[in-house]
């Protein structure tokens, strides 16, 4: 069995502690609803690339992707405290949208339902 690649265990450690970071709170009002999806590192571990999504769209996404380019310094140096990396990687912030392709396709799927005849016998099938 091949062991996972060493930028894979690093990001999900950055993954845990900012994860736990957002959770006791960055003093940022739209951070508050922003949660991290998936942090990719790349194979020299000098960059993290943080996913992240927001139960609230439209406008808190924008306002969320400012504030975390704006708290990108704090995050990084509280990480590095708990990191112990040689080097602490540079963080990018990116908006993750497969939840909101999800919830697209969901409705989609609901309306498609909706709008189709019921059918009376399942057990009977149309020839």
């Amino acid at each position: 069995m091949k062991p996972f690649p060493r930028s894979d265990r690093v990001g999900a450690l950055v993954h845990q502690q900012l994860a736990d970071l957002l959770a006791r709170g960055l003093g940022d009002p739209r951070l508050d609803q922003a949660t991290v999806t998936e942090v990719r590192m790349t194979r020299d571990l000098r960059v993290a690339r943080v996913y992240w999504c927001t139960r609230e769209g439209g406008d808190m996404v924008e306002e969320a992707a400012g504030a975390f380019a704006r708290a990108k310094g704090y995050i990084r140096r509280e990480l590095a405290k708990t990191l112990e990396l040689r080097y602490m990687p540079d963080l990018e912030f990116f908006y993750d949208q497969a939840i909101d392709q999800g919830d697209h396709i969901h409705r989609l799927l609901k309306k498609v339902a909706d709008e189709s005849p019921p059918n009376p016998d399942p057990d009977k099938q149309e020839e």
